[in-house]
């Protein structure tokens, strides 16, 4: 009776909502992405499908905010040269290192373990093992000594002097229940970690949420962590349903099935450009210009790729420009190589490569492909410039773009066959370097980052490092090697942006990859979900979920 009471007050007018019931009407939010992580080791691979959800269940120490600057999260202050928490010193090979001083939150795991510098130890044991199978290893080789003041306190002795000392992208390991995994056999690590094998354990996470119900390929279902220590997440229980093909994810959108589309991996920018047409009354739409680098990985081991006449050739026959201007309406600039000119690093020095046919059609007859048989180039030893191009597949305008590509390098006789598979089978190709010649996808970048990952040739995978490093190419360059190791180490900006000049002009001359576009994320934001903000780098907006709120005006 007095609920019955109630309402009709509230429909009168006669009371006014409480506040607490006004600004959360919903404690469930319902969203979505196009892609399934294939491991959920923090570590292991790099997906951006698996950052989205993790960085919900846990933290990087340290990462970029929305306004691009490097914030703690799982520390309590940044250090600094300034602050004396970072300090340059003499190594015993009479070279200069650093040394920095961290200081751990009061966090817990969410079976209520402590998060400890014993856990950035077994972290930096994983990482350096040549076997574990991390996306790379080089940063955790740099760390030369972890001194362990207290469960919360420790230094790190880097072996070199470097800019960027003070970012510190450390994805933490639970060491109380990865550790007897990996003591057991490192070479098994990467295939019997818990991230995958106990997958909902509430001791692999020690963020705002944590894992509850994984149903491969179609959900993942968080509710709140009772152990995190931070700010209180608004929504009880967050559900990310799978939809790889991105037409069918606006249908759910619309019909209600889906509340939101996480911007970073989700609508294309051509839908959501349509969408605002005919919605924008229910949705703010974001367009976040972003450090994310759509481009074509060029297999090296390929002998018909090996020429960089041909590269450059191809990437002269793609009309990049059409493409933008017909698919995105110009909104998603042309990358000239994988340094965005939103970083202060970018130069416009290096070569850019106008739609030019004619110049690829001369090139690929330099290159020694000068026979036309049926439309397509064939060398002196009869061999067809016949190449595989490889994308994942349900993203509509990735597809269509790849579609694009085939038909723009058949103008100039090269033959493309298109290959579209399931994310986790097309990135473990790339990882592996089994993909056969083209790979179509995105690398999301930090601002100011030394491409070494990508770039440096100790960073090509192979089975004697366990596949780490991100070189999927295979590129190998000294001059490259020495720019980037360079680059690195220099403390002075204006050397520094030298020395990122010519990492540009050396990976625009020798195209290892072909760079296509910066994409610009579309966020489609219902308007009552507030809190959510595009960071346009590596660091996601999931990152600060505990301040997504639901709020009815």
């Amino acid at each position: 009776m007095i609920r019955r009471l109630l309402s009709t007050l509230l429909a009168l007018g006669a009371l006014a909502p409480p506040a607490s019931l006004k600004a959360q009407v919903k404690d469930e939010l319902v969203v979505a992405m196009t892609q399934m992580p294939g491991t959920w080791n923090p570590i292991i691979s790099s997906m951006l499908a698996k950052s989205l959800i993790a960085n919900m269940t846990a933290r990087p120490v340290t990462a970029y905010d929305a306004d691009w600057k490097l914030v703690c999260l799982v520390c309590t202050e940044l250090p600094t040269i300034e602050n004396g928490k970072a300090r340059v010193i003499d190594l015993a090979d009479g070279k200069k290192g650093m040394e920095i001083d961290v200081e751990l939150r009061d966090m817990r795991w969410g079976d209520g373990t402590p998060v400890t510098a014993r856990d950035v130890e077994f972290t930096l044991e994983v990482g350096k093992h040549p076997l574990s199978g991390v996306a790379s290893s080089d940063g955790y080789k740099r760390i030369i000594k972890l001194d362990v003041k207290d469960d919360r306190r420790f230094t790190m002795t880097i072996d070199r002097v470097t800019f960027d000392y003070n970012s510190i992208g450390l994805q933490l390991l639970p060491a109380h229940i990865e550790k007897p995994i990996f003591d057991a056999n490192p070479a098994e690590y990467r295939n019997k970690t818990a991230y995958d094998t106990q997958s909902t354990n509430p001791g692999l996470g020690f963020g705002p949420f944590r894992l509850t119900e994984i149903v491969p390929g179609s959900r993942v279902v968080l509710e709140q962590n009772p152990t995190w220590t931070g700010e209180k997440p608004h929504f009880k229980r967050i559900t990310v349903r799978i939809i790889e093909n991105t037409a069918a994810l606006e249908a759910n959108l619309l019909s209600g099935s889906v509340d939101y589309v996480l911007g970073e991996l989700g609508l294309s920018l051509d839908q959501a450009i349509a969408f605002e047409k005919r919605h924008k009354d229910k949705y703010n739409v974001i367009y976040k210009p972003a450090l994310i680098w759509e481009h074509i990985d060029v297999n090296l081991d390929n002998k018909l790729l090996a020429d960089r006449r041909v590269r450059q050739a191809m990437l002269l026959a793609i009309d990049r420009k059409a493409i933008s201007e017909k698919l995105f309406e110009g909104k998603q600039p042309i990358a000239h190589g994988g340094i965005s000119e939103l970083d202060p690093m970018f130069s416009p020095a290096a070569r850019q490569y106008a739609y030019d046919a004619a110049a690829a059609r001369k090139l690929l007859d330099e290159a020694g492909f000068s026979t036309l048989r049926n439309n397509v180039r064939q060398n002196a030893a009869g061999e067809k410039l016949s190449i595989e191009l490889g994308t994942t597949a349900g993203n509509r305008v990735r597809e269509l773009v790849a579609q694009v590509i085939q038909s723009q390098l058949r103008q100039v006789g090269i033959e493309v066959r298109l290959k579209a598979e399931p994310p986790r089978i097309f990135f473990d190709a790339m990882g592996k370097r089994t993909y056969s010649g083209l790979g179509m996808y995105a690398w999301v970048q930090r601002p100011e980052g030394v491409p070494r990952s990508s770039l440096h040739s100790k960073e090509i995978p192979s089975a004697a490092n366990g596949w780490s490093g991100q070189n999927y190419p295979g590129y190998a360059n000294p001059e490259m090697d020495k720019a980037l190791d360079a680059a690195e180490r220099e403390l002075d900006a204006v050397k520094r942006r030298a020395l990122f000049a010519e990492i540009q002009k050396l990976a625009a001359d020798d195209l290892p990859s072909l760079p296509l576009f910066f994409r610009v994320d579309p966020f489609v934001i219902p308007k009552p979900l507030k809190g959510v903000t595009p960071t346009g780098t590596l660091n996601s907006s999931t990152l600060w979920v505990e301040r997504w709120r639901w709020e009815i005006q």
